[in-house]
């Protein structure tokens, strides 16, 4: 979720994205970007073509980033199936929708808080199950819902529901910047751009191929990236502080904070990674009171992670050492036991 006065590049910012995106393998004929390395995962179109033996030839593409219009239906989300082929000639017919098109992708969304909020619980759930299931009369298809969902909003214009907001895993709050050279500078390449894109797109090109090639490495590093007790204790006790309802908020900071040390080339997480995460994950997750400064609380976050971080590594010790006189106090007595 990216949430901001309007004017402050929040579109620009989610739609560079797509610039980003590393390729992923996927069959030719796939209209629902099937990993040809995961069976489990795919569509019935992908299970059928199998079955019949058929040549599901496989190729490498780069990560689409969908657009979704604030006036999308529901069908043109999920698809629809064609009772009439169904009934007439016994055919399985699906018309992917755009949870179809966004599968192991990238699914932006303008202005989300004027979306429709049924479709954006149609959205949350399929990105939650990883699956989107359309039924009718008795016919039913399956394919992989599996996507990034990025939204970006003004909140003059309106906000979302508290238990929608929520099941968002990270949040950016953007601000106008007031500093002149910045603003500037900001001008200048945006006249700069409208003058020439080819040639300011050059100009950037191995700047943006750097950071793709980042983020590539950071997925391959992924799986290899560990965190200890103590890192569990740290965002739990966080957490519980901060009073945050429900439990999606200690995920997401871990997963968050793997992810950031993987970016950053490490297998470790550290107290960075985890301030980051926080940073990201609480601000549209805490309980805002009338006239209350949660600038104030984050500024404070930092000192309150390392007194943490310090209580989570003496209960860790004390845990250890309790356990460990447990087993010696065993062992003792195993040792005293007289055998027959």
């Amino acid at each position: 979720m990216i949430r901001g006065e309007r004017g402050t590049a929040k579109s620009t910012a989610a739609r560079a994205m797509a610039a980003l995106l590393p390729e992923i393998d996927t069959f030719v004929d796939s209209p629902f970007n099937d990993d040809p390395l995961a069976p489990e995962t795919w569509s019935d179109w992908a299970k059928d073509e199998f079955a019949k033996n058929a040549d599901l030839a496989t190729t490498k593409r780069r990560i689409r980033f969908v657009d979704l219009p604030v006036s999308a239906t529901e069908d043109r989300v999920v698809g629809t199936l064609d009772i009439e082929k169904a009934i007439k000639r016994g055919e399985r017919h699906f018309e992917p929708g755009v949870l179809a098109a966004a599968n192991r992708g990238l699914l932006y969304v303008d202005e989300v808080n004027l979306l429709d909020d049924h479709v954006v619980d149609l959205l949350l759930d399929s990105a939650a199950m990883g699956m989107n299931v359309v039924e009718r009369e008795g016919i039913s298809f399956t394919h992989p819902s599996r996507f990034i969902f990025v939204g970006t909003m003004n909140p003059e214009e309106g906000d979302l529901r508290p238990q929608l907001l929520d099941r968002f895993a990270l949040c950016v709050d953007i601000q106008s910047i007031s500093d002149a050279p910045s603003r500037m500078a900001i001008l200048e390449r945006s006249l700069q751009f409208e003058r020439d894109h080819l040639k300011f797109y050059e100009e950037w090109r191995d700047k943006e191929h750097e950071l793709s090639e980042k983020i590539i490495h950071a997925r391959e590093l992924m799986p290899n990236v560990v965190y200890t007790r103590r890192d569990v204790y740290t965002i739990a006790e966080l957490m519980a502080e901060m009073k945050v309802d429900g439990h999606r908020g200690d995920i997401v900071i871990l997963k968050t904070a793997l992810a950031h040390a993987a970016l950053d080339g490490r297998t470790k997480i550290t107290m960075a990674d985890i301030l980051t995460a926080a940073e990201l994950a609480l601000p549209h997750r805490l309980k805002r009171q009338p006239f209350q400064d949660t600038t104030a609380e984050f500024r404070e976050l930092a000192e309150r992670l390392e007194d943490i971080r310090q209580e989570a590594a003496d209960k860790v010790d004390q845990f250890s050492k309790d356990n460990s006189d447990l087993t010696n106090e065993s062992l003792q007595k195993k040792k005293m036991t007289p055998t027959r």
